[in-house]
């Protein structure tokens, strides 16, 4: 059996990749990691999270995406930033879950991104 350690990266379709870098940016202070133009696409992250992210026609389906989680340090500071940077948070709020709570927003491409206050909840 294969022993995981953490999630590797995410591969996303978008439908605007300079909409989608500004929004990765601002909301969660991702840094571009490697522009591929040849691909229409940006891998962008930092040192715990990378997404790399094609521009496409696809991206209104998600392509099977249902929401991915990103555990975030400072979560008693997730709905105040979200308001200040202008991200709607679904769902009214904050959700409990296991051991942990979470918030999910969405970005600009529609896929769902939970905020998770402890890592797996707490599995």
């Amino acid at each position: 059996m294969l022993k995981t350690v953490c999630i590797d990266h995410i591969n996303m379709i978008v439908k605007d990749l300079d909409e989608s870098v500004e929004f990765y940016s601002r909301v969660f202070g991702f840094e571009v990691k490697k522009r591929q133009p040849e691909q229409d696409s940006v891998i962008i992250g930092d040192d715990n999270v990378k997404l790399c992210i094609y521009e496409g026609e696809s991206a209104g389906d998600r392509n099977g995406i249902s929401h991915f989680g990103i555990h975030v340090s400072n979560f008693d500071e997730v709905i105040e930033t979200c308001e200040r940077l202008n991200v709607k948070v679904m769902y009214n709020g904050i959700l409990e879950w296991e051991k942990s709570r979470s918030v999910y927003i969405q970005d600009p491409n529609g896929y769902e991104i939970e905020l998770s206050e402890v890592e797996g909840g707490g599995l």
